[in-house]
């Protein structure tokens, strides 16, 4: 994929595929762009398979995902082991390609090695379990759709906040018209928008909002067992403590079945703090 120097210069990120009518044929369409699809649930998750169908109806689809799950790896990649990309068959047929590693490493893997030439999107998910507030900052998913923005492609993030009885139904109709608006509006560098969808039916979702990324977080405890010799292990628990009480922060919003699109860049700056910092005229 390249870009028009024009659309870099109002610093958005939008392929030169787009620059077609909306009268352009479905075959036209399909032969034109090129989606590529990753997860951080493995390649057997459900989620991916409605995403990768979900957008087959907009273009071209290349899934690479990690061969097992790969949740709360954050943006983690490997490093010091080899990866091994294998082909993966659903019902007999070509799906995608599983890679050894963490989703970072199959956005890398992706379009180093299995892909010409970049892809027009990039689009991770469905996931199993919103990924909101500091939850963000584990996310496989959101990883990597930040990997790929790194990389200069537009992606995204989509999360399904269940983590049992998922309905995908409306995510993947929401996930599929949001795409096909990034396609054509384009994103700024270095951002990717991350969107949380509730796991109800689509006419009890209460509306689409722009968030923050808010500040709920995990409280978590270690349980502690025995092995059968005797060695203490533990297994990491926790309760998600709700510090928000605004339809402008994500996980309050999706608490009142609000589907959030919150925008995350790369930069972790405090650039709020520069300045202060500055005053305290630190010396080597």
């Amino acid at each position: 994929m390249y870009f028009h120097e024009k659309e870099r210069s109002r610093g958005h990120i939008r392929p030169e595929n787009m620059l077609m009518t909306e009268e352009s044929d479905n075959v036209d369409r399909q032969k034109k762009l090129h989606i590529l699809v990753c997860n951080d649930d493995g390649i057997e998750g459900e989620g991916i398979h409605v995403l990768a169908a979900a957008m087959k109806k907009i273009g071209r689809v290349t899934v690479v995902a990690p061969a097992e799950p790969h949740s709360g790896m954050s943006h983690a990649m490997t490093l010091g082991v080899p990866l091994r990309i294998k082909k993966f068959l659903k019902n007999g047929r070509f799906f995608g390609y599983t890679v050894s590693g963490t989703p970072v490493d199959c956005i890398k893997v992706a379009l180093s090695h299995l892909l010409p030439s970049k892809p027009d999107l990039i689009v991770s998910g469905i996931n199993y379990g919103s990924n909101t507030a500091m939850n963000t900052l584990y996310s496989g998913t959101v990883a990597a759709a930040l990997e790929g923005a790194i990389q200069g492609i537009a992606s995204l993030a989509f999360s399904l906040t269940t983590y049992e009885h998922a309905d995908f139904t409306y995510a993947a109709k929401f996930a599929r018209k949001l795409a096909k608006k990034v396609l054509l509006e384009g994103l700024p560098p270095d951002t990717i928008l991350s969107v949380n969808i509730p796991n109800v039916a689509e006419s009890l979702i209460s509306g689409v909002v722009i968030t923050e990324q808010g500040r709920s977080r995990w409280e978590e405890s270690a349980i502690e067992r025995n092995d059968m010799f005797g060695n203490p292990y533990y297994w990491l628990n926790g309760t998600l403590r709700l510090l928000d009480d605004t339809l402008h922060k994500d996980e309050f919003a999706i608490r009142h079945n609000y589907v959030t699109v919150t925008p995350l860049c790369c930069d972790l700056t405090n650039h709020t703090l520069i300045g202060a910092l500055e005053q305290w005229k630190l010396q080597k």
